[in-house]
């Protein structure tokens, strides 16, 4: 009998609302540092916004803005010896790992006080201090990477994890599925973070992927995966924990799909024309991690509408602190063109 030709796989199908969300399994304290941290991020990038539209930020500038509940979730479910490394998508994941963010803001604007001392800019910044291995702009580059900190953890046992953080458009990568099948083989305690914001610059995952249900994409290599509410602070911690267990009790790498969304374009020089105003709104509206958290902390009646905006100036001020320093830091000097290029052994 003449073989029968393969069935095409079906499409999975778009989901379009979220489950309601549980009643938080944190502390009011815990709650009120979710919203601390979350505002840092929000109120940097949108500075970070302003000075690139003023010509102060040169190159690529992505921004973090309405994906701020995934990193702050898993850093407090993190533990000191733990490492992260992500895409070019960084500025969040820096400040959530206690960067300060005068290095930060002063690295994008290209100037000696910034972490890579001006020569990275918004793409490629490391702090080898707070455990962060970079930025990267290589697409899904960083993924093998993040498996080869795992192995570093593994080789020293410290009992660390390591937290690889890409996006659905970078998933489709064949180096992606060579480090899930290394971290498998190995059993490399590595966390495999997707952040699903749902365009993979400004492509739909829908047109790009044959299947959309990305914490499945491990099975072929025996490592399990999770859906998780990537705008629920609280949930994407619960998930972190979870992970976290599972990897440092030897069972080997994770993945968690974070199902986020980011409000604006793929980078600053993207229109994002591609998706309506409404759909943006709409997230907003009834998603937004930081609008989550500020009504629990409302609910729990220990902080009232005026000491939250009282918050919010205090964290506006160290951001306008960290743009000042920015463009008040000199630029390097010619010589740094000839430093960090090599290591003597």
């Amino acid at each position: 009998m003449a073989n029968q030709p393969a069935k095409k796989p079906s499409r999975a199908p778009r989901k379009t609302s979220r489950a309601p969300r549980k009643k938080a399994k944190a502390s009011p304290d815990e709650i009120l540092q979710y919203f601390k941290d979350m505002l840092m991020i929000r109120r940097f990038e949108e500075k970070a916004g302003q000075l690139y539209g003023m010509g102060l930020i040169g190159g690529f500038c992505h921004l973090y803005i309405g994906q701020e509940a995934v990193i702050v979730g898993m850093k407090a479910a993190a533990e000191p010896q733990d490492t992260v490394i992500t895409s070019y998508r960084d500025h969040g994941h820096m400040l959530a790992y206690g960067m300060d963010p005068k290095g930060v803001m002063a690295e994008l604007t290209g100037r000696s006080g910034g972490y890579s001392k001006g020569k990275g800019g918004s793409m490629h910044m490391f702090s080898k201090e707070a455990g962060f291995y970079g930025g990267h702009g290589i697409v899904g580059a960083q993924v093998p990477l993040g498996a080869g900190l795992a192995f570093a953890h593994k080789y020293k046992g410290d009992n660390g994890v390591s937290c690889a953080y890409f996006g659905d458009g970078a998933v489709n990568q064949g180096q992606v599925y060579e480090a899930f099948n290394m971290a498998s083989l190995w059993k490399l305690p590595v966390i495999f973070v997707i952040e699903n914001n749902r365009y993979g610059m400004g492509t739909s995952i829908e047109r790009a992927s044959a299947t959309t249900e990305l914490a499945g994409r491990g099975s072929a290599h025996g490592i399990p995966g999770i859906q998780v509410d990537g705008m629920d602070v609280v949930a994407v911690k619960e998930a972190g924990l979870k992970a976290n267990a599972h990897c440092r009790t030897g069972k080997g790498p994770m993945i968690l799909e974070m199902k986020t969304y980011r409000y604006r374009g793929h980078s600053m020089s993207d229109p994002a024309k591609y998706r309506s105003k409404e759909e943006v709104q709409k997230v907003r509206a009834e998603s937004d991690p930081i609008d989550f958290v500020k009504a629990m902390l409302l609910e729990l009646g220990q902080l009232d509408e005026a000491k939250l905006k009282e918050i919010d100036k205090e964290v506006k001020a160290i951001v306008a602190e960290a743009a000042r320093f920015a463009q008040e830091s000199p630029e390097p000097e010619l010589s740094e063109l000839y430093t960090d290029i090599l290591a003597e052994a």
